[in-house]
């Protein structure tokens, strides 16, 4: 299943936040994928997420 909605964390240290995201997600069978990518050590890799997640079939984006 292609993944609509992208739970991105800043650093792994954010799980325990975004976890509850993520069983609510699976608890309504909607498809999500789980990424780290910082925005301010690594905003070229968070910019290069955001212009493709789209492609990708992701609908929206939680960030932490």
């Amino acid at each position: 299943m292609t993944p609509r909605v992208g739970l991105i964390m800043g650093s792994d240290s954010d799980w325990p936040v975004m976890s509850d995201a993520a069983d609510a997600l699976a608890e309504f069978e909607v498809p999500f994928e789980v990424g780290v990518v910082s925005a301010h050590r690594t905003p070229a890799r968070m910019l290069t997420y955001a212009q493709e997640a789209a492609g990708r079939g992701i609908e929206a984006v939680s960030y932490t």
